[in-house]
């Protein structure tokens, strides 16, 4: 097989025309930094838990690119191309959308960052006339699009993801009620062991027929955000996926300072390893959300 991308969690190979193999990895990544740390199990929880959902997203009738399951750590797809914005007319056909849809169901993580500054109203949240606490429970799904392909990922209007996709009002609503459809399977399912689903993001690509496929990889403790419930009742926030991590580098003291480079255009701080007994941590807790989200033993 021919390596044709190493990507910051998965290397992805060609294996024919029609078909790609991801290999999940140990390696972990925060702020589009990859951190010069292995988290042990990491690799193999992402990579059955996504097996998982795509499974449950056949049976809701929704198409995948999700082939076969290879253990420990690997998968294999369906191929699509990956071509830049420019490239993209409303008939081409078995692509990647470069869009991430984004799918908050509490307010939360980057979500409560810009409602405490002001960018986003509690108006637009559907919260008016309430004053705004962290995890407050939306009344309504708060659903962003984001690039994909740009070095960072920034938010879209409707009008800006369609132009930038080349897909019209009618594919680019297919594309979020497939997310939001997969996100109210997935609150279902974990729900039977007191997890809540708090956001996550989902990726699209179009088939030869252009039919709509969900890709990469989602609900994972990569891409999605979980609460405990018991925890959640009693007004407590365990951080039970990756951003655990985010949070140490914040209270570390690391994002802020690149963050404060990103804004300056300077050179950005290179991110330091995880010390042992938060590699401990972080692959315990990889290995646990395996088993709550899925309902399946890791071993």
């Amino acid at each position: 097989m021919k390596m044709i991308r190493q990507g910051k969690v998965k290397d992805v190979y060609e294996v024919d025309a029609h078909t790609l193999e991801f290999v999940f990895s140990d390696k972990i990544s925060v702020f589009d930094k990859i951190i010069p740390s292995l988290i042990p199990h990491k690799g193999e929880t992402l990579c059955r838990t996504s097996a998982f959902w795509f499974q449950v997203a056949r049976s809701c009738g929704i198409k995948t690119h999700f082939r076969e399951f290879i253990p420990p750590n690997r998968m294999r797809v369906h191929k699509v191309q990956v071509l830049e914005p420019s490239k993209l007319t409303k008939k081409t056909a078995n692509f990647l959308v470069p869009l991430e849809v984004i799918c908050r169901y509490y307010v939360a993580g980057s979500l409560w960052d810009r409602v405490r500054s002001g960018e986003v109203k509690p108006s637009k949240l559907g919260l008016k006339n309430k004053e705004v606490k962290y995890g407050d429970k939306l009344p309504e799904p708060f659903v962003e699009v984001t690039t994909k392909l740009e070095e960072y990922d920034r938010l879209l209007t409707k009008t800006e993801a369609m132009k930038i996709a080349s897909i019209s009002a009618e594919e680019y609503k297919s594309i979020v009620d497939s997310a939001l459809q997969i996100d109210e399977r997935i609150a279902e399912e974990v729900e039977k062991r007191d997890l809540i689903h708090v956001d996550g993001k989902k990726e699209f690509a179009f088939d030869e027929d252009r039919e709509l496929m969900v890709v990469d990889t989602f609900g994972t403790a990569d891409e999605d955000r979980w609460w405990d419930w018991t925890n959640y009742s009693k007004g407590e926030f365990v951080e039970l996926s990756k951003e655990l991590v985010r949070q140490y580098y914040r209270e570390k003291g690391y994002y802020s300072k690149l963050m404060e480079a990103r804004k300056q255009g300077k050179p950005e701080p290179k991110i330091p390893a995880l010390p042992a007994d938060k590699i401990k941590e972080v692959s315990d807790l990889y290995v646990e959300m395996f088993e709550l989200i899925t309902g399946e033993s890791y071993r």
